[in-house]
Order: structure tokens, then sequence, then C-alpha cells
């Protein structure tokens, strides 16, 4: 089964070089272990655009969807048999960015 692991971050600013290290390890483990599908960084919010084509045309705004103090900052896609192993491996990604993380099955 595939998670999300979603990382939650509250300060502006990118991961110290210590926390970028210990990301790689972790990666590394992954990658190793068979649980590795994707991972990635996002920019900070105020890079990010809005499309909403709901109606007859759509509309672009500059910004975040939501103004927050916390945002999502990256993520993993990780495999793991069952909810325990995921949460165990949030757990470790989280001490590893040194950030709080959400975890969620894909449907």
């Amino acid at each position: 089964m595939q998670y999300l692991i979603s990382v939650i971050h509250d300060r502006a600013g990118l991961a110290t070089p210590d926390e970028d290290a210990a990301i790689d390890v972790f990666n590394d483990r992954l990658q190793t272990d068979g649980h590795w599908v994707f991972a990635g960084g996002l920019a900070s919010p105020d890079t990010a655009t809005v499309i909403d084509n709901r109606g007859g045309e759509a509309m672009v705004t500059d910004g975040p969807f939501l103004e927050s103090k916390e945002y999502l900052a990256g993520f993993w896609i990780i495999e793991a048999p069952d909810l325990d192993v995921a949460l165990k491996l949030a757990a470790e990604g989280s001490k590893a960015c040194n950030r709080k993380v959400e975890v969620r099955p894909f449907q």
C-alpha cells in the first residue's frame, strides 16, 4: 500500500545543512529497504498559483490557497505493508527533517 507523508513547516526558510544531511540518510534508507516511491521538497507558499476552473472561465490567483502559519514544505510517497510501518517510517522522517509530518494512505 502507498502512503503520502506530508512535511508540515511553520517557519520561513529552508532546511539547515544538518537537516538536509539527515534527510539524505533517511531517503537512502527508504530506497535500500524498498519503501521509496517518490519524494520532493516544495518552494515557499508565496510562489504558489491557484487555478479555479469550476466555473465558466479559469480564475488564476497568485499566492497560496490558504493563508496559514503552517504550510506543506515537502513530501514522501512510500510503499509500506500497513499503517503501522508507515507511521514508524513517518516518525523517522519527522526526526530527519525536524518538522511535523502527516500520514495519509492513497485510496
